[in-house]
């Protein structure tokens, strides 16, 4: 019937590993970690010749070889190398460890935080402080030290901020250090004829090493030598599956042989001997450290915005400065004098609180985080998850629950559905029948998984079992439907066993049953579907043995492949009671020459597993399609599982097709299809192989979605390029060693927390606590507010730059005196201003924040010309205005009319000065003016104050109104508020201020001669976003829709 043949490619795997077996074009399609060989010409952006060389072809070839071409090749034996020549090879090759990177030093990180991007622009305005002061001071040693004090002020809040920021990302990425601790730390080698144990530093190729149950392999060897031995390579590849090693050359890939073990990787079980072939930086671990360690760094894309947020503030800054430098030396004013209005005006323009908002933030919004489950390593990646535009994620453990349960069930001609939920309590398929009872029998007894002691009160899907992830699988199933399996065991005592093996594909025990009156034993089998339906003349129906006719074959057949093309892994279930006669409860049976039954047996039914999809996760995808990001599965299982589980959690959509989905609608060849008509796409990493750099361009830009799989960790970091290549924000989720070098390559690294490696966990930015893909959601809802958040902070603390800017402006041109002095600007900058820009950390979404695309790289602006346009020339116009009218009018009623002060300035600056009058000719000493100067200064503070505290409420939304939004609902804006008037009026009222700090107690009339302001304010902003509402996509929702 050819059964085996046909349907081999239905057995899948869940992890990578197939204990049924895939058929041989199956099989050389598998990547597992083999690196992509591509044609390097057609290759852009790469990192350099190192690099480049980790990314070819492995070229290895020992598993191919024998015992004796090994021996020839390595100059050893089956003594092992004498200690002579091993210590040549040590002093040819080096220890076996890996190379460091050359790793930053702290003071090297520190002063990074000391000089980046703000912090940049406030040393700049520290240094010019100093700079003007010491002008003034060279003119005249009695000169204010306003400058001076300002200049100190700069630098603390550059330093504190500085030093807060290191200590918060204090934990900075360390792969090497993670590498190494992989690294075990005694070998048991044989040299000389004789076994020692030397330290794994000091093996060489060549060495006779041997491993044990517990041991990490210490070199990738070539084994010649293994007895029942299963490693797991979960900390290379991230999948947990336990492989055998024996000394066969089963695959032309050095990667998928059972004749090699892995650097690193720890042996489970069994005992096994082999051929050191690679040490060090030469083993597969060490080139995944070398290419994780040589990706660069991508900078965070706030980072890109803070930085052209600097250009821009520092070029409004020196635009000014030299237009008013020109302005005053055409004036008269000398050079000395221009000099310092350029200062002043420069570090008017420097928001001096902003790096300190920003800062802290960024802060918040990562403890924040931290409570949903996302850890952000990063302080700057809590918003590059925001800015997302393509998730690059892996399946197992991440979209999937990571652990294998049973999905379908196959008896009495029928498919039932298992319940694949976290606790599996509902199972709606009819356990009533005969047939069913004799399948929960297999099930139970044909098994070696078992729950580890002391877990009474633990949910049984939450037990641990000793056993491989298919026989806990089944074990957790049965003890769900029957509530004790222990007991069913120990009421069918086990008379013998014979375990699974690759070359019998089958696992077999005889138990005696718990039927009082039938003695006979009971055989039970479980395996590879097609291999257990050749060993069966008859099959259960109804609760009666049938014969296995070709019309139950073919309801076999559809079954088995209707299972397997869901991705599940099949097993068949067949039994066979052993006549008394023959085999009484005293016979010998002898598992060697198999002296029982293996054939004619009565078919049961068949059982399919897979790792079922996370229940939040098909939420999660759709909310990631709804905001725009285009969701990705790279995984290195096998085409057929991750395209079943992309299906199942909308990765791939319900009506998307993929080329061979239309090929098989329409029955024509894959080849006539037009791929431009598939939606979807399932790339194999076999083609990946062979793809240029174009032909992976074309894939991701012309299909929506997109499934890699079988894909090796050098192929997950050329996805990752390919998709920065078009643009995108990339993220990527990876558990594995082998993640490693593309997390780090990522806009976003994201690394499993429980199921992770430290090696990916030092390369990731953020770390998923809970493994589950719905986090990231919630961590791109919370990037996009705090990117919202810091924009409206930025419009918030740039809207008075203008207010503090235009009295210098007007002290050049008019020539009065000074309106507001720099230790008042600083107040409010520092002071009334800091509480109220944190508060912005705490404001909740406006609604359309998940159903907006992300914002494009290098175009949607932090801090864009509509922001700057809005916060200088219309609100930060009406502040000004509504400061001035306070100064003036505080100057009017103590005598000094505005005309009046036009061109006062020389003459009231004068110390000797002592006589000077007002508008009705009262005489003004040079100190009864100078209160008075510093009473402007209070009233002009005061108003920037009471005006701020509209722009503050206004600031709330960008396009709802905030009435929509709940005016009370962020109490910390609330505590803004009232932090600003508190702090104002301290600052007043607070005695012997005037001569500390040059505030004056202010009468109580003065505090509203600016509200007028705060209210058109307030009600000019809330006519804007009116009419943004009102009117999209018109020229207002353009220009005025920051």
């Amino acid at each position: 019937m050819g059964t085996e043949a046909n349907s081999d490619v239905y057995s899948t795997a869940i992890n990578g590993i197939n204990e049924i077996g895939y058929p041989d074009k199956e099989k050389e399609e598998d990547l597992g970690l083999e690196v992509q060989k591509k044609k390097e010409k057609k290759q852009k952006k790469k990192k350099g010749k190192n690099v480049d060389d980790l990314k070819q072809e492995l070229d290895l070839e020992d598993h191919k070889l024998s015992i004796e071409e090994l021996e020839a090749k390595y100059e050893t034996s089956l003594q092992g190398l004498t200690s002579a020549r091993a210590a040549e090879i040590l002093a040819r090759d080096g220890p076996n460890t890996l190379t460091p990177p050359k790793g930053t030093p702290e003071i090297i990180k520190f002063l990074k935080q000391m000089i980046g991007g703000f912090s940049l622009l406030l040393w700049a305005g520290a240094i010019l402080c100093w700079i003007a002061y010491g002008i003034l001071y060279a003119q005249d040693h009695n000169t204010s030290r306003d400058n001076l004090y300002l200049g100190i002020v700069l630098a603390v809040v550059v330093i504190l901020t500085g030093c807060f920021a290191y200590f918060q990302e204090a934990k900075s990425t360390n792969i090497m250090a993670s590498f190494n601790q992989m690294i075990p730390q005694q070998a048991v080698v044989t040299r000389n004829g004789q076994k020692l144990e030397i330290p794994a530093k000091d093996l060489v190729v060549g060495d006779l090493v041997d491993v044990k149950g517990g041991d990490r392999i210490p070199a990738d060897l070539r084994i010649i030598f293994a007895q029942g031995c299963k490693v797991d390579n979960s900390s290379l590849t991230g999948e947990s599956e336990a492989q055998p090693r024996s000394s066969e050359f089963t695959h032309e890939n050095p990667l998928e042989t059972k004749n090699i073990a892995f650097y690193s990787t720890t042996c489970l079980e069994g005992t096994a001997r082999g051929f050191v072939i690679n040490t060090g930086d030469q083993t597969i671990i060490g080139r995944i450290a070398s290419l994780a360690s040589g990706v660069g760094n991508e900078k965070t894309p706030i980072a890109v915005e803070i930085e052209h947020f600097v250009h821009i503030v520092a070029g409004v800054a020196v635009s000014v400065g030299v237009l008013f430098f020109i302005i005053a030396i055409c004036m008269g004013y000398s050079a000395l004098n221009s000099i310092i209005f350029l200062i002043g005006i420069i570090v008017a323009n420097v928001p001096e609180g902003l790096l300190a908002t920003v800062t802290v933030t960024l802060s918040l919004t990562a403890k924040r985080m931290a409570k949903k489950n996302c850890l952000v390593k990063n302080l700057e990646a809590v918003e590059t998850l925001g800015s997302t535009s393509i998730i690059c994620s892996d399946k197992t453990g991440t979209l999937t629950q990571n652990r294998m349960t049973v999905a379908h069930l196959w008896f009495d001609d029928h498919i039932h559905i298992a319940d694949t939920s976290e606790d599996q309590s509902h199972h709606s398929f009819e356990q009533t029948p005969e047939t069913w009872n004799a399948l929960c029998k297999i099930v139970s007894l044909c098994n070696r998984a078992e729950f580890k002691a002391g877990q009474d009160d633990v949910p049984i899907m939450k037990k641990v079992a000793v056993g491989d992830a298919s026989e806990t699988a089944l074990l957790k199933f049965s003890e769900v439907i029957t509530g004790n399996v222990m007991n069913i065991r120990s009421q069918n005592r086990k008379v013998c066993e014979i375990p699974f093996n690759s070359t019998n594909k089958f696992q077999l025990s005889i138990h005696e049953t718990d039927d009082p009156q039938d003695q006979r034993l009971l055989l039970v089998m479980k395996g590879a579907p097609e291999r257990i339906l050749e060993k069966c003349s008859t099959i259960m129906i109804g609760g009666k043995e049938l014969p296995l006719d070709e019309s139950m074959k073919d309801s076999f057949q559809t079954a088995y492949m209707e299972l397997g093309g869901l991705g599940e892994r099949v097993l068949g279930f067949c039994h066979l009671y052993l006549p008394e006669e023959e085999y009484p409860s005293s016979y010998a049976f002898d598992i060697e020459s198999m002296n029982f039954p293996t054939s004619n047996l009565c078919f049961v039914g068949l059982l399919s597993m897979i790792d079922p999809p996370r229940s939040t996760v098909p939420d999660a995808v759709t909310k990631c399609r709804s905001a725009g990001i285009k969701v990705i599965m790279v995984t290195g299982d096998h085409p057929i599982t991750a395209k079943a589980i992309a299906r199942s959690v909308g990765i791939i959509s319900a009506g998307s097709e993929t080329v061979d989905d239309i090929a098989k609608r329409l029955n024509i060849p894959v080849e006539q299809v037009n791929k431009r008509e598939a939606k979807a796409a399932v790339v194999n990493g076999g083609e990946l192989k062979d793809m240029s750099s174009e032909e992976l361009d074309d894939i991701l830009t012309n299909h929506a979605e997109i499934v890699f799989a079988r894909t090796s960790p050098q192929q997950k970091l050329i996805i990752v390029e390919g998709c920065q290549r078009q643009n995108y924000v990339v993220a990527v989720t990876g558990d594995g060693v082998n993640d490693s070098p593309a997390l780090k390559k990522a806009d976003i690294g994201i690394a499993m927390g429980i199921a992770g490696s430290d090696a990916a966990k030092n390369a990731a930015d953020m770390i998923l606590l809970d493994d589950n893909f719905a986090s990231i959601v919630t961590g791109v809802e919370e990037g996009r507010l705090i990117f919202d958040n810091i924009k409206k902070s930025i419009g918030y603390t740039l809207t008075k730059n203008v207010a503090e800017l235009c009295p210098f402006l007007i002290y050049i041109i008019a020539d009065i005196p000074l309106p507001i002095g720099t230790i008042t600007i600083l107040f409010i900058d520092l002071g009334t201003d800091i509480i109220p820009s944190v508060s912005f950390a705490y404001e909740k979404a406006e609604r359309d924040i998940m159903n907006r695309k992300p914002r494009r790289k290098n175009v949607d602006r932090l801090v864009n010309q509509q922001l700057a346009l809005y916060a200088y020339l219309q609100i930060g116009i009406i502040q000004s205005v509504g400061a001035f009218l306070n100064y003036f009018t505080v100057m009017a009623e103590q005598g000094f009319l505005p005309h009046t002060l036009v061109g006062i300035r020389i003459d009231w600056e004068k110390i000797n000065n002592q006589d000077l009058e007002d508008s009705y000719g009262q005489e003004w000493t040079f100190s009864q003016r100078q209160f008075l100067e510093w009473t402007g200064y209070t009233a002009f503070f005061v108003s920037i104050v009471v005006e701020q505290l509209a722009d503050l409420i206004i600031r709330k939304t960008r396009r709802n109104s905030v009435f929509q939004q709940g005016l009370f609902r962020n109490k910390f804006l609330l505590m803004g508020l009232a932090s600003q008037v508190i702090i104002a009026a301290f600052l007043s009222y607070c005695p012997e201020m005037p001569y500390a700090l040059k505030f004056t107690p202010l009468r109580a009339q003065y505090w509203f001669v600016a509200a007028p302001y705060a209210l058109l304010i307030f009600v000019y902003d809330e006519i804007r976003k009116l009419f943004i509402r009102r009117y999209p996509g018109s020229w207002w929702d353009k220009n005025m829709y920051y």
